[in-house]
């Protein structure tokens, strides 16, 4: 295994190139968000309880209902969010068919297969330091951030999620010479 950058890591055999984008890893960030998703739990689950043993007015049902949907909402991001953070990884193997992505929790998750000939105008975009758009998707609830696109058959498929400019330099340089390289095989 070799590495280019903090967060990415390539392995190379005869047949495919194994590409592995890690997430930020943040031991204070991963804990403070652990904890506040633990409390949002805790909060969920106390309202449950108090409104399974309480009538409500038509007004009330209607402030308990908006409350529950906004709260099923964040759990959900929050949680996909702190999954991605502990367990998930972005993976690329680039192979004589073409290019394989897949984006996993654990081993979960799905690959989908580019083919080379139809993967067309790969590029990079890092925002600027001072943008709004850096300082969104610094947030470690915020899973975009993806840095890498292409189009496939007239959409655009994005890759490489918060990687600096620099490791998308590298990463660049990487995948295309290996996609130019596979593709004349």
């Amino acid at each position: 295994m070799k590495w280019i950058g903090n967060r990415i890591s390539f392995n190379e055999t005869k047949e495919r190139t194994t590409i592995v984008i890690e997430p930020q890893r943040n031991g204070l960030v991963n804990s403070l968000m652990g904890a506040w998703l633990a409390m949002w739990y805790v909060i969920g689950v106390a309202t449950l309880v108090y409104s399974m043993d309480h009538i409500y007015t038509e007004k009330e049902q209607v402030i308990v209902w908006v409350f529950a949907v906004f709260w099923v909402y964040y759990a959900v991001r929050v949680t996909r969010s702190y999954l991605w953070l502990m367990f998930g990884k972005e993976l690329i193997k680039i192979d004589e068919v073409g290019m394989h992505y897949k984006r996993s929790i654990r081993k979960f998750g799905k690959s989908t297969l580019y083919l080379f000939g139809n993967i067309q105008e790969l590029q990079f975009d890092v925002p600027e330091e001072s943008s709004v758009q850096r300082v969104w998707e610094s947030s470690p609830w915020i899973n975009g951030g993806e840095r890498f696109t292409f189009s496939y058959f007239g959409k655009n498929v994005k890759f490489g999620r918060k990687l600096e400019e620099k490791d998308c330099k590298l990463l660049y340089t990487l995948v295309s010479k290996r996609i130019q390289e596979r593709k004349k095989k």
